[in-house]
């Protein structure tokens, strides 16, 4: 079966079952190695005459994607499918989705850039804040209009507008936009879901290497949803006690939510206290209360054993880091980037009047993390898009930020792999003024580059 190829889109349809019995039947190595030649922008695969399909059925296609992807950096996924079976590949590859979802071909061609300049109307929602933003950008970048709904309850009464939109996306994910990690950010706090038995498991699931660098990039607060957990042995109490010990070199704070002790021994609890941990009934007894949250997430200058200077590797990827950064900044804000200073050396900021910052790190063949330093007037217009109206909500505007600063990171993450180079990137980190950052950036040297775009000064810092 060869993929037919129109207008920069090549598309692959398989028929009837796809069970991993017959999923051989219809891909070749031919057929594969045909396609990784194919100029086109995108390699689809439409389910539209799919009867039913499991893991294995699909898993070929998704093999395909990736040696399509390393030869010719296509966008590779699936289309033309329904609710249930966009759930269905959600749960399957829920660990490892970094392929991409239409819901249809009309939706893919919005994000090809074969298509680009015909401007349409886009009503647009996801669950997912981040794919939100991702795809916004994304449609906003290939010239459209898209209007972005914050709930689905917005995204149902907006649809009924009969005419008001070209097209209208959910049902649909784009891969290798970001990171998906079992966690979530809020308020500056990283929030971690646990469930069921405690016990010598959770060193091996917990992801450490995640941790560690969330402390890097500066979080100070870690809360775990504990509402279902069950019990916990002293395997997770000598775990837990050890993150606690660890994550105090930074300190920082680890907080458990919704832990009941009916068939955990209350000594536990007792040892995790002295340890540092904090017990919280619910999650609102942190969340809604401002003060106490900005107390525990606040930033605050610690002694960070082993740092590390910039390496050759580093310098050697610069012009990848700064790529993503300008070209989503100047998409957002409708101004070219003028480069003024570039040097090695510790984060200078000459003026702090009116600047927010983020951070976000990276790990796996090379780690490390990015600082970037806003004017308020450019977070402001970058993050309009995203919001769909101007504010002066700093809160609302720091939340957005993030999700701005995340699509920086996956668009590093997507050129550092067209480079061999794979890393996981983080959650990324707000602060409202650029003291917050400097704390975290302490004695840090980097690479340090200054940036103008239509006039303000904008900041970008690689260390480690």
């Amino acid at each position: 079966m060869r993929a037919v190829v129109k207008d920069g889109m090549g598309i692959f349809t398989p028929q009837g079952f796809l069970d991993g019995n017959n999923s051989a039947s219809f891909l070749s190595i031919e057929d594969i190695e045909a396609t990784t030649k194919l100029n086109a922008d995108m390699i689809l695969v439409s389910l539209k005459k799919v009867v039913f399909f499991n893991r294995n059925g699909l898993d070929a296609f998704v093999k395909m994607f990736m040696r399509v992807r390393s030869a010719s950096h296509a966008t590779v996924g699936f289309c033309d499918y329904n609710e249930k079976k966009f759930k269905a590949i959600g749960n399957f590859y829920k660990d490892d989705l970094n392929f991409s979802l239409f819901l249809t071909q009309e939706v893919a061609s919005l994000f090809a850039s074969s298509f680009k300049n015909q401007s349409k109307n886009v009503l647009l929602y996801s669950e997912d804040k981040s794919q939100r933003a991702a795809m916004a950008i994304e449609l906003h970048d290939n010239g459209h209009n898209p209007i972005i709904t914050q709930t689905y309850e917005e995204f149902q009464e907006k649809a009924k507008a009969e005419n008001a939109y070209d097209v209208i996306i959910e049902n649909t994910y784009l891969g290798q936009m970001g990171q998906q990690v079992a966690t979530r950010v809020t308020g500056n706090a990283i929030i971690y879901t646990v469930s069921s038995f405690l016990d010598t498991e959770i060193g091996s699931t917990f992801n450490i290497a995640y941790h560690n660098n969330s402390l890097n990039v500066g979080f100070r607060l870690f809360i775990f949803d504990a509402y279902k957990v069950v019990s916990m042995n002293v395997h997770a109490l000598n775990f837990f006690s050890k993150l606690a010990s660890s994550s105090a070199e930074y300190n920082a704070t680890i907080c458990f939510v919704g832990m009941t002790f009916e068939k955990t021994p209350i000594e536990f609890k007792e040892t995790l206290e002295d340890s540092g941990i904090m017990f919280f009934e619910q999650m609102d007894d942190i969340l809604q209360n401002k003060e106490l949250l900005n107390e525990l997430g606040a930033s605050s200058a610690a002694s960070v054993k082993n740092k590390r200077a910039i390496n050759k590797v580093m310098v050697t990827e610069l012009p990848n880091f700064i790529d993503a950064t300008v070209a989503t900044i100047e998409m957002m804000t409708n101004s070219q980037a003028i480069k003024e200073a570039a040097k090695v050396d510790k984060i200078e900021i000459s003026d702090k009047e009116n600047k927010i910052a983020s951070s976000i790190g990276f790990y796996g063949d090379m780690d490390g993390m990015v600082m970037l330093v806003f004017p308020v007037e450019i977070a402001k217009k970058a993050c309009e898009l995203l919001i769909g109206e101007e504010t002066d909500d700093i809160e609302m505007i720091l939340d957005t930020l993030a999700e701005l600063v995340n699509i920086v990171g996956g668009k590093v993450k997507t050129l550092l792999s067209e480079q061999g180079i794979n890393v996981d990137i983080t959650l990324p980190r707000t602060y409202p003024n650029v003291d917050a950052l400097l704390e975290i950036a302490q004695d840090k040297k980097g690479v340090q580059v200054d940036l103008s775009f239509s006039g303000d000064n904008f900041l970008f810092f690689l260390t480690r």
